[in-house]
């Protein structure tokens, strides 16, 4: 998959509510659906853990990145092996990125559930509920993966 350039990394308070609720999350805590991801970081080796809210769509599960190429996202294009948990359950999982012009109604689906929570994270000029012409627009910005 071509990269793109929207990324939103963690500002202000982000970085300490990511480890609230990946802390909450791991145990047992049910945020909204939230679990965590665990990824193999693509230079450290070392595993890499960050909150996700997977989807349920249309039969399929799927991950959206709304921060963009993020930096699981650029651990899973090396690695598709990762863990999914909350609490005790975990389920290893691999992660097959979606190709570009699949990916606006699992985004629309995405942004109808979470929108609320990652409107500020999304593309400039997006939103959390765009026009069909402004989501066409930036389906590439939004890395998305299934869960397999």
């Amino acid at each position: 998959m071509t990269a793109t350039s929207h990324y939103r990394g963690p500002q202000g308070m982000d970085a300490a509510f990511n480890r609230i609720a990946r802390w909450l999350v791991d145990h047992g805590v049910n945020l909204a659906g939230a679990e965590t991801l665990t990824v193999t970081g693509r230079t450290s080796g070392r595993p890499q853990t960050v909150p996700v809210n997977p989807l349920p769509f249309d039969g399929h599960e799927y991950l959206v990145a709304p921060r963009g190429t993020t930096q699981w996202v650029r651990n899973v294009r090396v690695d598709n092996a990762a863990e999914l948990r909350r609490g005790r359950r975990r389920r290893s999982v691999r992660l097959v990125e979606v190709a570009p012009e699949r990916r606006a109604p699992i985004i629309r689906a995405y942004l109808d559930k979470w929108g609320w929570e990652v409107k500020r994270f999304l593309p400039e000029g997006m939103g959390a509920d765009p026009d069909e012409a402004t989501l066409a627009a930036h389906v590439g910005d939004l890395p998305v993966f299934e869960i397999v």
